[in-house]
């Protein structure tokens, strides 16, 4: 009997697993700086995003201004020098 009873509820177990609902995944939200409605493009395959596509196809590629100029060296003339 009690295999009979196994039996119905790993049955009934299969036959409503089917039924299970699945949730929707709420799109991630666009990275800073990019452009509502945008594709982001990895043209240099690396992994690291480097521009967007716009919804008219034109590229637009992040710019990342240049790091400041080193400070001057220290003179060797002087009091110390």
């Amino acid at each position: 009997m009690q295999i009979k009873t196994l039996f119905l509820t790993a049955a009934g177990g299969l036959a409503l697993a089917g039924c299970a609902a699945k949730e929707e995944v709420a799109a991630a939200p666009p990275p800073p700086g990019s452009v509502p409605g945008s594709t982001a493009a990895d043209r240099d395959g690396d992994g690291i995003v480097d521009g967007y596509y716009t919804s008219d196809g034109v590229y637009h590629p992040y710019y990342t201004p240049p790091p400041p100029p080193p400070p001057p060296a220290p003179s060797g003339t002087g009091e110390r020098g």
